[in-house]
């Protein structure tokens, strides 16, 4: 905190979650500011200067202030993150503070939380695959380190036990430098919160971690900052420290309909169901940030976790989210329905970047052309599943009804698996095993040594 501090007892007005403030004197777009009442003392920050005006939201609510007798005082600063390596295994809320109430380790640095966009001309293109244990991200849409990799899901759906499960189970394979998670849990339950922190300490992921909770009671502004504050750490730990760290966030639905009260209470017009028009910049600063820099050792990978309201993938937060990053991973209603775990639908999923990861000295040499296969050969299968709808068993060949079974064997042996840990190698049996049901001939897409190699010699009659 500044010695030097100017206070102002000239509020206007709330709204919501703002507060207006006249006759501010060269107010800074972002000014650390506190707000002094009889009985409180409140943090926020400017968020809007319009002539002598400024709307300042606040951090913790602006609930039973009394404009007559509220002091704002300016820092002449920006909100900063406390960072140091004592960081790894805290639990923290919106705002980066200790949930215990306890008091923060010792603090190496004061970070922006808005950080610094990287250098186009220092990006480097991602090379190295992040291994997640799961089957139908590491084979069919691999996880790149740099990559913004996001996952829609539906209301429902468990999306919050997959990102659990990413948590506990992630790595670099072959990584040079050390690895670790930075979580972001934005507008969950108490509920919510409880499954994540005890998933967390009962497999120990928690030591290798920072995780930031914020409630679904806590304020809306909290709800803005919860993310820039975890990417923020992710720049400390990725840029300075080297590290390679994922940072997954849940969920950004929320974080949007926050966004979105804070327009409506400053009065913008509204763009498509309410969000604010600058809703797509607003998302890209925060998944801009992930990447590799040049001659350095550190990354920012992200998987941002959206709810599709009505499991409509056209809704403004999902379809802006899909320009921005580089692919998708789909949940499936049905799936999930059908007891498959986790019900990861491989044909709308995509990961862009998947190969700059895979291949030759990087995972295996055939990743591709099997990932390709069992993308044909499942979509075959959901086809035939609509004609058999029609013409009935009697009706579909030999093969199509090998590719029913081929269908079947992926959702049970492959898609299926629990909250088991798979490694790569183990995906790649389970993907082998599946095929190995279908006609030799209708695995085109294979170099016919390699089906020789895994499935052996076409028995002679």
């Amino acid at each position: 905190m500044n010695l030097y501090r100017e206070g102002y007892r000239t509020v206007q007005g709330v709204s919501g979650p703002l507060l207006f403030v006249s006759g501010v004197r060269e107010p800074g777009f972002g000014e650390l500011v506190t707000i002094e009442t009889p009985d409180s003392r409140r943090t926020g920050q400017i968020l809007q200067v319009d002539g002598d005006i400024c709307a300042i939201q606040v951090f913790e609510g602006t609930m039973g202030i009394d404009t007559g007798k509220t002091t704002i005082w300016l820092e002449r600063d920006v909100f900063r993150m406390p960072l140091g390596r004592g960081m790894l295994g805290q639990v923290l809320n919106g705002r980066g503070q200790p949930l215990d109430g306890g008091s923060l380790p010792v603090v190496e640095e004061y970070v922006p939380v808005n950080g610094l966009p990287l250098n186009p001309a220092r990006r480097v293109s991602p090379s190295n695959y992040i291994e997640t244990g799961v089957s139908t991200i590491d084979l069919m849409n691999t996880l790149v380190r740099g990559q913004k990799l996001p996952i829609f899901s539906g209301a429902g759906l468990p999306a919050n036990r997959l990102a659990a499960q990413i948590v506990r189970q992630a790595r670099v394979p072959g990584g040079s430098g050390s690895f670790l998670v930075v979580f972001a849990a934005i507008g969950i339950t108490g509920r919510e919160a409880s499954y994540f922190i005890d998933s967390f300490r009962k497999t120990g992921a928690i030591h290798n971690g920072v995780f930031f909770i914020n409630l679904a009671s806590d304020s809306t502004v909290e709800r803005l900052l919860t993310p820039r504050a975890a990417l923020a750490t992710a720049e400390y730990f990725a840029f300075e420290k080297g590290y390679d760290v994922l940072v997954v966030m849940t969920d950004m639905l929320y974080y949007c309909e926050a966004l979105r009260e804070i327009s409506s209470a400053r009065e913008e017009v509204p763009g498509r169901r309410g969000f604010p028009g600058y809703m797509y910049s607003d998302l890209a600063s925060l998944y801009e940030r992930a990447g590799c820099i040049r001659n350095g050792k550190g990354s920012i990978t992200q998987i941002p976790i959206i709810t599709m309201q009505d499991d409509d993938m056209t809704h403004p937060v999902v379809d802006l989210s899909g320009y921005i990053t580089e692919g998708q991973i789909v949940l499936d209603r049905g799936l999930h329905e059908r007891g498959v775990y986790p019900p990861v639908n491989v044909l709308p999923s995509l990961s862009r970047l998947m190969n700059k990861g895979i291949g030759k000295k990087r995972t295996v040499e055939e990743h591709r052309v099997l990932a390709d296969q069992m993308y044909a050969a499942y979509a075959r299968a959901r086809e035939v599943y609509r004609l058999r709808l029609i013409v009935g068993d009697d009706g579909l060949t030999d093969v199509e009804k090998s590719y029913l079974s081929f269908g079947e064997a992926m959702d049970d042996r492959f898609v299926h698996q629990n909250d088991s840990k798979r490694t790569l190698a183990e995906s790649l049996e389970a993907a082998w095993s599946c095929l190995s049901g279908l006609p030799r001939e209708e695995l085109f897409r294979i170099p016919e040594r390699k089906v020789i190699e895994k499935l052996g010699e076409v028995p002679t009659r």
